[in-house]
Protein backbone atom coordinates (compact mmCIF):
# COMPACT_ATOMS: atom_id res chain seq x y z
CA UNK A 1 0.00 0.00 0.00
CA UNK A 2 3.28 2.23 0.13
CA UNK A 3 3.62 4.70 -2.94
CA UNK A 4 6.21 6.68 -3.48
CA UNK A 5 4.80 8.65 -6.72
CA UNK A 6 1.29 9.72 -6.42
CA UNK A 7 -0.60 12.97 -7.80
CA UNK A 8 -2.08 14.89 -5.11
CA UNK A 9 -3.87 19.05 -5.57
CA UNK A 10 -1.90 21.35 -4.98
CA UNK A 11 -1.34 22.86 -0.91
CA UNK A 12 -3.44 25.42 -0.31
CA UNK A 13 -3.80 26.66 3.19
CA UNK A 14 -6.89 28.32 2.70
CA UNK A 15 -8.16 24.72 2.25
CA UNK A 16 -6.30 23.03 4.84
CA UNK A 17 -7.76 25.50 7.49
CA UNK A 18 -11.55 25.26 6.05
CA UNK A 19 -11.54 21.68 6.27
CA UNK A 20 -10.06 20.87 9.43
CA UNK A 21 -11.44 23.53 11.95
CA UNK A 22 -14.47 25.50 9.75
CA UNK A 23 -13.06 28.68 11.12
CA UNK A 24 -15.56 31.44 12.45
CA UNK A 25 -14.77 35.07 11.55
CA UNK A 26 -12.94 36.61 14.15
CA UNK A 27 -11.17 33.47 15.79
CA UNK A 28 -7.59 34.37 16.67
CA UNK A 29 -5.21 31.97 15.26
CA UNK A 30 -1.16 31.81 16.29
CA UNK A 31 1.82 29.96 14.65
CA UNK A 32 4.34 28.19 17.33
CA UNK A 33 8.03 27.17 16.03
CA UNK A 34 10.48 25.04 18.27
CA UNK A 35 14.12 26.64 18.19
CA UNK A 36 17.56 25.17 20.23
CA UNK A 37 18.17 29.12 21.00
CA UNK A 38 15.37 31.50 20.88
CA UNK A 39 17.37 34.34 21.01
CA UNK A 40 17.35 33.22 16.94
CA UNK A 41 13.33 34.40 16.93
CA UNK A 42 14.80 38.02 17.44
CA UNK A 43 14.58 39.55 13.86
CA UNK A 44 13.64 36.58 12.26
CA UNK A 45 17.37 35.21 12.41
CA UNK A 46 16.55 31.93 12.16
CA UNK A 47 15.77 31.77 8.59
CA UNK A 48 19.36 32.51 7.81
CA UNK A 49 20.33 29.00 9.48
CA UNK A 50 19.78 26.33 6.34
CA UNK A 51 19.08 23.51 9.09
CA UNK A 52 16.00 24.74 10.32
CA UNK A 53 14.26 23.40 7.92
CA UNK A 54 10.75 22.77 9.77
CA UNK A 55 10.64 26.15 11.05
CA UNK A 56 11.28 27.74 7.48
CA UNK A 57 8.37 26.12 6.23
CA UNK A 58 6.38 27.51 8.99
CA UNK A 59 7.58 30.96 8.40
CA UNK A 60 7.26 30.86 4.87
CA UNK A 61 4.09 28.79 4.30
CA UNK A 62 2.04 28.85 7.64
CA UNK A 63 3.07 32.40 9.29
CA UNK A 64 3.37 34.19 5.63
CA UNK A 65 0.53 32.54 3.89
CA UNK A 66 -2.01 34.57 6.77
CA UNK A 67 0.00 37.78 6.85
CA UNK A 68 -0.79 37.49 2.81
CA UNK A 69 -4.00 37.02 2.97
CA UNK A 70 -5.44 34.04 4.19
CA UNK A 71 -6.61 35.16 7.43
CA UNK A 72 -8.27 38.39 5.53
CA UNK A 73 -9.72 35.45 3.66
CA UNK A 74 -11.04 33.12 6.40
CA UNK A 75 -12.17 36.51 8.92
CA UNK A 76 -9.43 35.38 11.13
CA UNK A 77 -7.26 37.25 13.32
CA UNK A 78 -3.94 37.85 14.66
CA UNK A 79 -1.80 35.81 12.87
CA UNK A 80 1.39 36.14 15.02
CA UNK A 81 4.68 33.62 15.43
CA UNK A 82 6.04 32.76 18.23
CA UNK A 83 9.04 30.54 19.25
CA UNK A 84 9.59 28.82 22.56
CA UNK A 85 12.83 26.48 23.51
CA UNK A 86 12.74 23.15 22.00
CA UNK A 87 12.20 20.41 24.47
CA UNK A 88 14.44 17.97 22.92
CA UNK A 89 11.78 15.01 23.56
CA UNK A 90 8.81 13.46 21.82
CA UNK A 91 5.74 15.11 23.32
CA UNK A 92 7.08 16.88 26.48
CA UNK A 93 6.19 19.19 28.42
CA UNK A 94 6.11 22.83 26.54
CA UNK A 95 8.27 25.34 28.46
CA UNK A 96 6.56 28.24 29.99
CA UNK A 97 8.05 31.31 27.75
CA UNK A 98 7.84 32.29 24.30
CA UNK A 99 8.83 34.81 22.02
CA UNK A 100 8.19 37.69 19.34
CA UNK A 101 10.42 38.84 16.56
CA UNK A 102 11.09 41.52 18.24
CA UNK A 103 12.16 39.68 21.12
CA UNK A 104 9.75 40.39 23.81
CA UNK A 105 8.86 37.63 25.90
CA UNK A 106 5.03 36.12 26.44
CA UNK A 107 3.57 33.61 28.71
CA UNK A 108 2.06 31.01 27.16
CA UNK A 109 -0.81 30.06 29.88
CA UNK A 110 -1.19 34.20 30.30
CA UNK A 111 -0.17 35.32 26.92
CA UNK A 112 -1.32 32.41 24.24
CA UNK A 113 -3.59 29.68 25.40
CA UNK A 114 -5.82 31.95 26.58
CA UNK A 115 -5.79 34.83 23.74
CA UNK A 116 -5.74 32.01 21.03
CA UNK A 117 -8.75 30.46 18.96
CA UNK A 118 -6.71 28.48 16.95
CA UNK A 119 -3.23 27.29 17.53
CA UNK A 120 -0.41 25.94 14.70
CA UNK A 121 2.85 23.78 16.19
CA UNK A 122 5.24 23.43 13.35
CA UNK A 123 7.77 22.18 15.38
CA UNK A 124 11.10 19.56 15.51
CA UNK A 125 9.85 17.69 18.65
CA UNK A 126 5.62 17.00 18.67
CA UNK A 127 3.90 18.62 21.34
CA UNK A 128 0.77 17.14 20.41
CA UNK A 129 0.22 15.78 24.13
CA UNK A 130 0.87 18.95 25.70
CA UNK A 131 -0.85 21.28 23.54
CA UNK A 132 -3.75 18.56 23.41
CA UNK A 133 -4.04 18.82 27.72
CA UNK A 134 -3.84 22.85 27.36
CA UNK A 135 -6.87 22.77 24.49
CA UNK A 136 -8.74 21.28 27.14
CA UNK A 137 -8.01 23.35 29.98
CA UNK A 138 -7.89 26.32 27.95
CA UNK A 139 -10.79 25.75 25.48
CA UNK A 140 -8.35 26.64 22.35
CA UNK A 141 -8.31 24.22 19.62
CA UNK A 142 -4.74 23.19 17.49
CA UNK A 143 -2.92 21.48 14.80
CA UNK A 144 0.08 20.14 15.33
CA UNK A 145 2.73 19.03 12.43
CA UNK A 146 6.21 18.53 13.57
CA UNK A 147 9.27 17.55 11.09
CA UNK A 148 7.12 19.37 8.26
CA UNK A 149 9.07 18.76 5.16
CA UNK A 150 8.22 19.27 1.10
CA UNK A 151 6.82 15.71 0.45
CA UNK A 152 4.35 16.10 3.46
CA UNK A 153 3.02 19.91 2.56
CA UNK A 154 2.16 18.21 -0.96
CA UNK A 155 0.54 15.12 -0.46
CA UNK A 156 -0.35 14.50 3.67
CA UNK A 157 -1.36 18.04 3.92
CA UNK A 158 -2.63 18.59 0.58
CA UNK A 159 -5.76 15.99 0.51
CA UNK A 160 -9.40 16.37 1.20
CA UNK A 161 -9.81 15.69 4.98
CA UNK A 162 -13.48 15.79 4.62
CA UNK A 163 -12.94 11.83 2.63
CA UNK A 164 -9.79 10.99 5.20
CA UNK A 165 -12.69 11.51 8.11
CA UNK A 166 -14.94 8.86 6.27
CA UNK A 167 -11.72 6.42 4.94
CA UNK A 168 -10.31 6.46 8.55
CA UNK A 169 -14.19 5.77 9.80
CA UNK A 170 -14.48 2.52 7.58
CA UNK A 171 -11.51 1.40 9.30
CA UNK A 172 -12.41 2.30 12.85
CA UNK A 173 -15.74 0.37 12.45
CA UNK A 174 -13.97 -2.46 11.47
CA UNK A 175 -11.60 -2.48 14.39
CA UNK A 176 -13.51 -1.45 16.91
CA UNK A 177 -14.73 -2.97 20.19
CA UNK A 178 -11.54 -5.37 19.94
CA UNK A 179 -10.24 -8.05 22.78
CA UNK A 180 -6.85 -7.92 21.63
CA UNK A 181 -4.81 -7.51 18.66
CA UNK A 182 -1.71 -10.50 17.96
CA UNK A 183 1.08 -9.24 15.84
CA UNK A 184 3.73 -11.45 14.43
CA UNK A 185 7.19 -10.20 13.67
CA UNK A 186 10.44 -11.42 11.94
CA UNK A 187 13.80 -10.26 12.05
CA UNK A 188 17.14 -11.80 11.64
CA UNK A 189 15.59 -15.27 10.80
CA UNK A 190 13.53 -15.06 14.59
CA UNK A 191 9.68 -14.83 14.91
CA UNK A 192 7.99 -13.09 17.86
CA UNK A 193 4.51 -12.23 18.66
CA UNK A 194 3.32 -9.43 20.60
CA UNK A 195 -0.39 -9.76 21.87
CA UNK A 196 -1.79 -6.57 23.23
CA UNK A 197 -5.04 -6.36 25.08
CA UNK A 198 -7.81 -3.52 24.18
CA UNK A 199 -10.87 -4.70 26.72
CA UNK A 200 -13.10 -4.12 23.45
CA UNK A 201 -13.09 -0.14 24.23
CA UNK A 202 -14.19 1.62 21.33
CA UNK A 203 -11.51 2.29 18.89
CA UNK A 204 -10.19 5.70 18.25
CA UNK A 205 -9.36 7.66 15.21
CA UNK A 206 -6.86 10.48 14.27
CA UNK A 207 -9.16 11.99 10.46
CA UNK A 208 -7.37 15.76 10.57
CA UNK A 209 -11.25 17.44 11.67
CA UNK A 210 -10.61 19.82 14.26
CA UNK A 211 -14.39 21.49 14.25
CA UNK A 212 -17.26 22.97 16.63
CA UNK A 213 -16.82 23.83 20.11
CA UNK A 214 -14.61 21.23 21.52
CA UNK A 215 -11.18 21.87 22.32
CA UNK A 216 -9.07 20.03 20.24
CA UNK A 217 -5.86 19.46 18.83
CA UNK A 218 -5.39 17.47 16.06
CA UNK A 219 -2.05 16.01 14.73
CA UNK A 220 -1.07 16.04 10.51
CA UNK A 221 -0.95 14.61 8.31
CA UNK A 222 -4.00 12.58 10.24
CA UNK A 223 -4.92 8.94 9.15
CA UNK A 224 -5.09 6.57 11.13
CA UNK A 225 -7.16 3.79 13.57
CA UNK A 226 -5.55 3.85 16.78
CA UNK A 227 -5.95 1.89 20.84
CA UNK A 228 -4.65 2.40 23.96
CA UNK A 229 -3.79 -0.92 25.28
CA UNK A 230 -4.81 -2.54 28.73
CA UNK A 231 -2.20 -4.93 28.56
CA UNK A 232 -0.23 -6.78 26.82
CA UNK A 233 2.74 -9.45 26.59
CA UNK A 234 5.26 -11.34 24.61
CA UNK A 235 8.19 -9.77 22.62
CA UNK A 236 8.64 -7.50 20.13
CA UNK A 237 11.91 -6.21 18.07
CA UNK A 238 12.57 -2.18 17.88
CA UNK A 239 15.07 -0.73 15.64
CA UNK A 240 17.05 2.20 17.47
CA UNK A 241 18.18 5.29 15.74
CA UNK A 242 21.43 3.82 14.84
CA UNK A 243 19.97 0.75 13.90
CA UNK A 244 20.75 -1.26 16.75
CA UNK A 245 17.89 -4.13 17.15
CA UNK A 246 17.06 -5.27 20.23
CA UNK A 247 13.96 -7.70 21.31
CA UNK A 248 11.74 -6.07 23.93
CA UNK A 249 10.66 -8.10 26.07
CA UNK A 250 6.89 -7.42 27.39
CA UNK A 251 4.53 -8.27 30.75
CA UNK A 252 1.99 -6.53 32.22
CA UNK A 253 1.73 -4.17 28.89
CA UNK A 254 5.18 -2.80 30.03
CA UNK A 255 8.33 -3.06 27.94
CA UNK A 256 10.59 -5.28 31.25
CA UNK A 257 13.75 -5.46 29.46
CA UNK A 258 15.68 -5.07 26.34
CA UNK A 259 18.31 -7.75 24.60
CA UNK A 260 20.20 -7.05 22.06
CA UNK A 261 19.73 -9.02 18.81
CA UNK A 262 22.56 -7.03 16.36
CA UNK A 263 24.37 -3.76 16.88
CA UNK A 264 26.14 -1.66 20.06
CA UNK A 265 24.95 -3.51 23.30
CA UNK A 266 25.88 -0.11 25.43
CA UNK A 267 22.56 1.06 23.61
CA UNK A 268 20.73 -1.69 25.02
CA UNK A 269 22.01 -1.78 28.51
CA UNK A 270 21.56 2.18 28.54
CA UNK A 271 17.95 1.20 27.62
CA UNK A 272 17.53 -1.12 30.29
CA UNK A 273 18.59 0.77 32.80
CA UNK A 274 15.98 3.45 31.81
CA UNK A 275 13.59 0.45 32.22
CA UNK A 276 14.71 -0.11 35.88
CA UNK A 277 14.94 3.58 36.80
CA UNK A 278 11.97 4.64 35.53
CA UNK A 279 9.32 1.82 34.61
CA UNK A 280 6.75 3.45 33.20
CA UNK A 281 8.64 4.88 30.55
CA UNK A 282 8.41 1.00 28.76
CA UNK A 283 4.39 1.24 28.84
CA UNK A 284 3.03 0.40 25.76
CA UNK A 285 0.25 3.05 25.30
CA UNK A 286 -0.68 2.88 21.80
CA UNK A 287 -1.23 0.26 19.65
CA UNK A 288 -1.97 2.15 15.80
CA UNK A 289 -2.68 1.73 11.98
CA UNK A 290 -2.34 3.78 9.19
CA UNK A 291 -5.41 4.38 6.62
CA UNK A 292 -4.27 7.01 4.01
CA UNK A 293 -2.10 5.87 0.86
CA UNK A 294 0.50 8.37 1.14
CA UNK A 295 4.18 8.73 -0.34
CA UNK A 296 6.98 7.71 1.67
CA UNK A 297 8.20 11.15 3.67
CA UNK A 298 10.96 10.02 5.85
CA UNK A 299 8.97 10.93 8.96
CA UNK A 300 6.94 9.40 11.33
CA UNK A 301 4.28 12.06 11.73
CA UNK A 302 3.20 11.01 7.75
CA UNK A 303 4.71 7.61 7.34
CA UNK A 304 2.90 6.27 10.55
CA UNK A 305 -0.64 6.97 8.58
CA UNK A 306 0.54 4.95 5.80
CA UNK A 307 -2.03 2.37 4.77
CA UNK A 308 -0.55 -1.34 5.74
CA UNK A 309 2.12 0.26 8.53
CA UNK A 310 1.49 -0.30 12.43
CA UNK A 311 3.11 1.29 15.12
CA UNK A 312 2.88 0.79 18.89
CA UNK A 313 4.31 3.61 21.29
CA UNK A 314 5.92 3.72 24.98
CA UNK A 315 5.58 6.27 27.74
CA UNK A 316 2.83 9.21 27.88
CA UNK A 317 -0.86 8.40 27.28
CA UNK A 318 -2.79 10.92 28.87
CA UNK A 319 -3.80 12.66 25.25
CA UNK A 320 -5.13 9.95 23.45
CA UNK A 321 -7.26 8.67 26.35
CA UNK A 322 -4.91 6.95 28.29
CA UNK A 323 -4.04 7.52 32.34
CA UNK A 324 -0.05 7.98 31.88
CA UNK A 325 0.67 11.21 32.68
CA UNK A 326 4.01 13.43 33.18
CA UNK A 327 3.69 13.29 36.69
CA UNK A 328 4.25 9.57 37.23
CA UNK A 329 7.48 9.41 35.35
CA UNK A 330 10.53 9.33 37.71
CA UNK A 331 12.00 12.17 35.36
CA UNK A 332 10.57 14.66 33.63
CA UNK A 333 12.78 14.26 30.63
CA UNK A 334 11.23 10.96 30.30
CA UNK A 335 7.92 11.79 29.61
CA UNK A 336 7.63 11.33 26.36
CA UNK A 337 5.28 9.36 24.04
CA UNK A 338 7.25 7.73 21.61
CA UNK A 339 6.16 6.16 18.87
CA UNK A 340 7.93 2.87 17.38
CA UNK A 341 6.71 2.48 13.40
CA UNK A 342 6.66 -0.84 11.59
CA UNK A 343 7.08 -0.08 7.75
CA UNK A 344 9.25 -1.19 4.70
CA UNK A 345 10.52 2.10 4.53
CA UNK A 346 11.45 2.63 8.34
CA UNK A 347 12.20 -0.96 9.26
CA UNK A 348 13.03 -2.91 6.01
CA UNK A 349 14.91 -5.45 8.36
CA UNK A 350 11.74 -5.80 10.15
CA UNK A 351 8.56 -7.29 8.92
CA UNK A 352 5.23 -7.59 10.24
CA UNK A 353 4.05 -10.52 8.70
CA UNK A 354 0.43 -10.60 10.27
CA UNK A 355 -1.82 -9.28 12.71
CA UNK A 356 -5.14 -10.74 13.73
CA UNK A 357 -8.17 -9.11 15.64
CA UNK A 358 -9.09 -10.71 18.46
CA UNK A 359 -12.85 -10.49 19.04
CA UNK A 360 -15.89 -11.94 20.13
CA UNK A 361 -13.68 -15.33 20.35
CA UNK A 362 -13.12 -14.83 16.61
CA UNK A 363 -9.10 -14.48 14.94
CA UNK A 364 -9.12 -12.29 12.16
CA UNK A 365 -6.38 -11.69 10.08
CA UNK A 366 -6.30 -7.53 9.46
CA UNK A 367 -2.54 -7.06 7.65
CA UNK A 368 -0.03 -9.43 6.17
CA UNK A 369 3.10 -8.49 5.18
CA UNK A 370 2.39 -4.54 5.25
CA UNK A 371 -0.66 -5.06 3.11
CA UNK A 372 -3.95 -5.03 4.46
CA UNK A 373 -6.17 -8.34 4.22
CA UNK A 374 -9.23 -9.74 3.15
CA UNK A 375 -11.18 -8.30 5.91
CA UNK A 376 -10.01 -4.92 5.84
CA UNK A 377 -10.38 -4.37 2.18
CA UNK A 378 -13.91 -5.35 2.35
CA UNK A 379 -14.83 -2.75 5.16
CA UNK A 380 -13.12 -0.27 3.02
CA UNK A 381 -15.04 -0.57 -0.16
Amino acid sequence: MIIESMTFPPFSLSRLLTTVFAPKKGERVAVLIDLENTSQMKDLAFLSDETLTVQRKAHDVFYQGLKNGVAEELGLLGGELFAYERTGGSNLDLPDKAFDSDGNQYNFENDIYTNYDIILCVSTDSATAPLTAFAKQYGFRGATLHGLNDIILNSGLAVDYNIISIEAEKLRSALTKADAFQVDFQVENRNCTLELDCGQQEAQKSHGLCRGEEPDVANLPAGEVFFVPKGGHGEFPMKYSDGTIGIMEVADGRIQKASLLKGDAALIEEHNQKLISDPVTGELGELGFGTQILPVSGKDIQDEKILGTMHVATGRSDHLGGDLTPDKFAKARNATHDDILFSPSKTPEITVTQVRMVRDSKSIVVLENFQTAAYLKEAMT
